[in-house]
């Protein structure tokens, strides 16, 4: 039993509370909260995230862990007043990471995602990426530097994340006078919105001090539009994971001074060109002029996330037990299944041969679980002679790549 993780039953969870929100959405006749390709989207780089921090949270701990055994300033008891104390340094921190990630071009690219999607409800909180927790885990190292004990800090990390979660909608009433103190979900929308007025406002993430402060503090006026000021036009994983950094690339590039080239990187993405993305859009991505409404593929779309939940909650589970064999098969069959997905919904001709490597890492997987790793190329002879004599690729494509 102590080698089991119970991490495991935060997806459960996630998507309880998600059926609770969407069910009181339809009750109060809100049903239109909730776009679904737009929510596969937000869900499947959920699912990333939590796949990939099954192999570096450990060592996200052991940092806090190195920086207090070595370098902490005082030694701070675990009483309950000072609890309170780091509660609100928790937020005071992640204020300022918070802030830097929309005021700095290099975090604004890891933070981007986060703002990416265009509705506002509890699958919203699910876009974050591996690399911008490993930021937010460097800003995190003043905590235990200050001189709190790693466990404090990680526990109150793990509440502070449990608030944030419930920001991220729209079916809970608005009540004012909590605005006074805590950041509520109408005050968080605020934060999401692309509306001028509503822009680099209420970074806090449990309180509202901070924005009052610094000069940050916006209350919720018109209803906001949410998503980025220049939505993406793409629905694929690696795209929506990795388009910023492009465009930080390009204009580092187009840069011809020193200046130019630090502020192409450490600059503000407010003043970053804007015609860098339109034009990298019709390099690498399609022309979509279709409109994706009612899918033939949706119950095969869901099916897919379906999956990648299952496993993951199970990999999850025992994740101590795994063989190295083990991980690699779940990391990489997952995180094909989830670039999957994205071009299912990108309409990609090439999704094709992502079911192929799919397949076949499956199969490899169980004949070398068996015993019997010599049958890998038998299998993979089979699919290929399977192609060749029933051309399942154009029975395939003919399905998947169109719309009703």
């Amino acid at each position: 039993m102590e080698n089991l993780n119970y991490l495991a039953f935060a997806m459960p969870a996630f998507f309880l509370f998600l059926y609770l929100e969407y069910k009181l959405a339809q009750y109060r006749k809100k049903g239109h909260l909730f776009k679904y390709e737009s929510s596969v989207s937000n869900i499947s780089i959920g699912i990333a995230e939590r796949l990939i921090n099954l192999f570096v949270s450990a060592s996200f701990y052991q940092v806090y862990y190195w920086v207090y055994n070595n370098y902490a300033i005082f030694d701070i008891p675990s009483n309950w007043g000072l609890w309170i104390v780091l509660i609100l340094a928790t937020d005071f921190v992640w204020y300022w990471y918070h802030r830097l990630g929309h005021e700095v071009n290099l975090f604004w690219a890891a933070h981007i995602v986060h703002h990416q999607s265009e509705e506002f409800n509890l699958t919203a909180s699910a876009r974050i990426t591996t690399i911008q927790a490993l930021i937010r885990t460097v800003f995190w190292c003043i905590l235990p530097l200050i001189g709190f004990h790693p466990t404090m800090v990680i526990t109150m990390l793990l509440v502070h994340g449990a608030y944030s979660f419930f920001t991220h909608t729209q079916v809970l009433k608005r009540v004012k006078w909590l605005e006074y103190v805590f950041i509520t979900p109408s005050l968080h929308g605020v934060h999401h919105a692309s509306d001028e007025k509503y822009l680099d406002k209420n970074y806090g993430d449990m309180f509202v001090f901070w924005d009052k402060i610094f000069g940050t503090f916006q209350e919720e006026e018109e209803q906001p539009t949410y998503g980025l000021t220049h939505s993406l036009k793409s629905y694929s994983f690696l795209w929506m994971h990795f388009h910023y950094y492009f465009e930080i690339y390009e204009s580092y590039k187009r840069a011809n001074t020193l200046k130019g080239k630090f502020c192409a990187v450490f600059g503000s993405p407010a003043v970053m060109d804007q015609d860098i993305r339109l034009e990298l859009e019709k390099r690498f991505l399609q022309d979509r002029r279709f409109r994706l409404r009612e899918l033939r593929f949706k119950n095969y779309l869901t099916f897919q996330i379906v999956i990648s939940v299952t496993l993951l909650s199970w990999f999850t589970f025992f994740y101590n037990t795994q063989t190295i064999v083990d991980k690699l098969f779940y990391l990489s069959f997952i995180l094909i299944t989830l670039v999957n997905c994205g071009a299912l919904l990108e309409q990609r001709k090439w999704i094709y041969y992502l079911e192929y490597a799919r397949l076949a890492i499956l199969l490899a997987y169980l004949f070398y679980s068996q015993g019997y790793p010599e049958l890998v190329l038998l299998a993979v002879y089979l699919l290929i002679v399977i192609e060749n004599a029933f051309s399942l690729s154009k029975w395939y494509q003919s399905y998947v790549l169109q719309t009703k």
